[in-house]
């Protein structure tokens, strides 16, 4: 109160009206630009800019209400009484100043236009965001007097730098080969290079080459964080992730233009690409078990779900970050929260799940799924004659609501009563009574004459009735229920006596319904005295254990020796075809969305869902288009509209942040280092017109990739030495500038002092391989290399997915010889050898692989079972093909590892080597050279 009455004491003796240059800036100005000024602006207030200041902050927005000073927020921080939320919070202000701000906000708050000391920055005044622009061409015209070397020589001669001289021949074909495939080229494409050096010839080999695709679509799958399992603590396994890691393979070996690559990922169930809208849910989600029962839990999920779709869409095709506008307007970018939110209302019909595939290969597995089943009923058939005799010694599995048999010696009688002694709980519910004869003839079906008698029955007219025992049909609907808790028993009485030797029981062939089991039974015969006797009961079953979900194994044991021989090939046969059923039901799914009625988007307040405001409708960002949906938009139609906007030749982002892609990976950096964010906080190209030159070639190429790379490993630029002058070189380099009266270095090319990071492409900028290319070439130097292309990946450990404990799996088969992409990639668990060389872990898009070095490397390198595997492989190639004599081996081996002989140095430095630790040591030393393991 003392304080309240002191600031209205001071209010009113303020004479004449707050003026804000003269009374209300310098008080901001003393205490809060600091925080809320041009270099800060804490909690999203900035208070030297009358728009920015009326708008408010993140938190609270107005802070400032016209009017109503006892209502705004300003004025609750500048008074309270908690130190915590206090402000300033170093010294509160006077009760003057406090009067003076209190009298100017009830006063209306007035701000003159004109007097900002400080002038708001146009965030959309940014070279990313502006039309290509290409020396005055239109987009689509390309101009011969341009070239990529061009546009590098005239950056080179600013820096007063030139070109390093062209690389040898073998060293191109080998870095064109490595780039364009991720693999050596053999010596016999080596050698056939050498003859004529026809380098556009090779280029075209390599772009038709399926190896090509596997390569180039592993950069893409490195974007956009593709894996195998779900990710987050329990990082379950996506079974079927892979269509779309064989779609991307595919797109990039078709060369599908890049525009409709983005069209058929964001709506590729309108266009025949079912497995590439795959894009859309690559990121981790969390399953319905790992998420809150409550309401707010699961709206929460759902936001983090949509949120995924939305910053992968962003940095993936615009190379923007736009997920910092979730919670409030982006702090750099022109991307407001409203934006965000209506860039949500494009996905947010998509759910993260599985569906049905529709191509030419789905349609056939399904086909050959209906054959398989059909022909795994026939040997079930004929399997269940060979069921182990009860008391036979083989101990028989727990009864299950599914199937059950008993299978005894052959006795002859008319009459079985199968009694019920103890159940799961609730009444006993038998939906089917199967009794077989010798000539394996159900001879308890109604149809044939058998009666029935029951202990007492609970009917359900058309469900649950007495005659529905043995009426040939399965399932609930049609079952017996006894009236008793626990017990009861059924009795059959065939028409004749018959040679009985086996009976299948079911509560519920359809699985659908597990209580009211049977745990306890006995089945028994009457003979021809009228003597009851038991031939089978639960005695010898497994114990029943409710949580033991396991399907029953089928076993030989329990059969005679003449059925066994019988058996065995059946059971072959059965393990045969369901492994090619579950193959084959594999191939008809694909983790790719399913697709529903849109949900209700609102603008959030600070991102929570529980603080909706006002609803938001499809539209793009407000910085780069107008493109705008109605809120009644279909699902797809939102999802057509977004891929339209990102493809087109207009949208100043799309091509720039492909070509600089493709850039990157063959200089492993792009002009724009930050290949992601070409936003504000990204860095700037280091040769923008060029960039923008590629890009408008790209758009005027039709959008296509490998037209991209034809041009850019074909310049001079690409084709240049990597190595760095020798030290003779540079001192007469030096030597040269210096006696010209220049600076050292302005003589020669010393790039390594002006740039030593290769940002200007002096020389070829070499660099390691990436984990994959280091696996990929030692499996085809070794000769074992599995080039089976697409389908199920195979594994890296002996689980794949779940909490922890993933052990290597380090018995090499063809199987998991194949090209590192189609390994099941298990999120954020690297692979245990190759992991280490900077590979992905598909936890966060990694739009740029860094260059660590590391002593694990070596070891994994040098020691790995895989290693010493492909090293023993490689010597036998080398023994098989080179013959007995130690000098041939050795050359041989060099002409397969590094595509060259070895010098006379090398061969005598190899030779003791070989003879006194064998081909193997040798082999392995040269997995281990730097020349294997970098890009020349």
């Amino acid at each position: 109160m003392k304080t309240a009455l002191s600031i209205l004491l001071a209010s009113s003796t303020l004479a004449t009206a707050v003026d804000f240059v003269r009374d209300v800036r310098p008080i901001f100005q003393q205490h809060c630009y600091s925080c809320h000024g041009e270099k800060k602006q804490k909690s999203g207030l900035r208070l030297d800019i009358k728009s920015q200041a009326l708008r408010g902050g993140d938190k609270h927005s107005p802070d400032i209400i016209s009017g109503r000073a006892k209502d705004s927020p300003l004025i609750h921080f500048i008074t309270t009484d908690d130190e915590d939320e206090l402000m300033p919070p170093k010294g509160k202000l006077s009760e003057k100043e406090i009067a003076t701000l209190t009298t100017w906000i009830d006063d209306g708050a007035v701000w003159p236009e004109g007097v900002d000391l400080a002038k708001l920055e146009d965030r959309r005044d940014h070279w990313s965001l502006k039309p290509i622009q290409v020396a005055g061409l239109k987009p689509q015209v390309s101009s011969s007097s341009r070239s990529i070397d061009g546009f590098i020589e005239a950056r080179l001669a600013e820096k007063k730098l030139h070109r390093s001289p062209p690389a040898d021949p073998v060293a191109w074909l080998r870095r064109v080969t490595f780039d364009l495939t991720g693999l050596p080229p053999t010596p016999d494409e080596v050698s056939a290079f050498l003859k004529d050096q026809d380098r556009a010839a090779v280029v075209e080999r390599l772009l038709k080459s399926e190896r090509y695709g596997e390569h180039w679509a592993q950069h893409w799958l490195d974007v956009v964080r593709y894996a195998d399992t779900h990710g987050f603590e329990v990082n379950t396994e996506r079974p079927n992730a892979w269509p779309y890691r064989d779609y991307v393979i595919r797109a990039f070996n078709n060369d599908t233009p890049y525009d409709r690559f983005i069209r058929e990922q964001l709506v590729g169930d309108a266009m025949g690409q079912d497995a590439a809208t795959g894009f859309l849910v690559t990121a981790s989600v969390l399953l319905p078990g790992q998420i809150g029962k409550d309401d707010a839990s699961k709206r929460l999920a759902r936001q983090d779900s949509i949120d995924e779709m939305v910053v992968n869409i962003g940095q993936t095709f615009l190379g923007l970050g736009i997920g910092c506008a979730r919670c409030h307007d982006h702090k750099f970018d022109p991307i407001t929260a409203k934006d965000y939110y209506a860039m949500q209302a494009f996905v947010a019909g998509v759910e993260y799940a599985d569906r049905d595939l529709h191509t030419p290969e789905a349609e056939a597995a399904r086909m050959e799924e209906s054959r398989l089943k059909t022909r795994l009923a026939q040997i079930d058939k004929e399997l269940a004659r060979f069921v182990p005799l009860v008391k036979s010694g083989a101990e028989r599995p727990m009864v299950s609501a599914r199937e059950n048999a008993d299978r005894f010696a052959p006795v002859k009688t008319k009459r079985v009563r199968f009694t019920i002694k103890a159940t799961t709980n609730l009444e006993p519910c038998i939906d089917e009574l199967e009794i077989f004869n010798t000539s394996g003839e159900n001879v308890a079906l109604a149809s044939t004459g058998t009666q029935r008698k029951s202990s007492g029955d609970i009917g359900v007219a058309e469900r649950h009735e007495l005659r529905f025992i043995h009426d040939g049909r399965y399932g609930n609907s049609r079952s017996w229920l006894s009236s008793k808790t626990g017990q009861g028993w059924v009795e059959l009485e065939f028409p004749q006596e018959q040679a009985i030797e086996r009976v299948v029981w079911s509560r519920d062939r359809e699985g659908k319904f597990t209580d009211r089991l049977a745990t306890d039974y006995q089945i028994e015969v009457c003979d021809a005295e009228g003597a009851w006797h038991t031939v089978a009961d639960a005695s010898d079953r497994q114990k029943f254990d409710p949580k033991n979900k396991k399907p029953a194994k089928a076993t030989l044991k329990g059969l005679t020796p003449a059925e066994n021989k019988l058996a065995r090939p059946l059971f072959e046969e059965k393990a045969r075809t369901e492994k090619q059923i579950a193959q084959a039901v594999n191939m008809q799914k694909v983790f790719a969305g399913t697709f529903r009625a849109p949900d209700d988007i609102h603008l959030l307040n600070r991102g929570d869902p529980e603080q909706p405001k006002e609803a938001v409708a499809p539209a793009v960002l407000s910085s780069l288009g107008t493109v705008r949906l109605p809120k009644e938009s279909g699902e797809q139609e939102r999802r057509r509209a977004l891929a339209e906007w990102i493809a087109s030749p207009q949208n100043p982002l799309t091509a720039r942040v492909m070509v600089n892609r493709i850039w990157q990976g063959h200089f492993g950096t792009g002009l724009v280092q930050t290949p992601s964010d070409f936003g504000r906080m990204g860095m700037k190209p280091t040769h923008p017109e060029l960039l923008d030159w590629l890009a408008a070639e790209f758009i005027r190429s039709g959008w296509s990739v490998k037209h991209m790379h034809r041009l850019i490993v074909m310049s001079e630029t690409y084709g240049q030495r990597g190595q760095i002058y020798d030290l003779r070189s540079t001192i007469d380099d030096l030597a040269e500038g210096e006696a010209r009266g220049g600076k050292a270095g302005e003589g020669g090319n010393d790039g390594t002092l002006v740039d030593a990071d290769v940002r200007y492409y002096w020389r070829f900028p070499s660099r390691r391989l990436e984990a994959e290319s280091i696996r990929d070439s030692m499996l085809a130097v070794s000769g074992r290399l599995n080039l089976k292309m697409y389908g199920r990946g195979f594994n890296f450990f002996d689980q794949r997915g779940g909490l922890s404990g993933f052990d290597p799996i380090e018995t090499f088969t063809p199987d998991n010889e194949r090209r590192m992409i189609y390994a099941h990639k298990v999120r954020r668990e690297p692979e245990t050898v190759f992991g280490a060389f900077d590979c992905p872990d598909a936890g966060q898009s990694t739009a740029r692989r860094l260059e660590s070095t590391t002593p694990i490397q070596a070891l994994n390198l040098f020691n790995s079972r895989f290693t010493l595997v492909q090293s023993e492989a490689f010597a036998e190639r080398v023994e098989r093909e080179a013959g007995t004599d130690v000098g041939t081996q050795i050359a041989h081996a060099y002409r397969l590892a590094l595509s060259r002989a070895p010098s006379a140095a090398e061969l005598a430095d190899a030779m003791p080597v070989v003879q006194s630790h064998g081909l193997a040591a040798l082999c392995r030393a040269l997995f281990n050279s730097n020349e294997f393991l970098f890009m020349p």
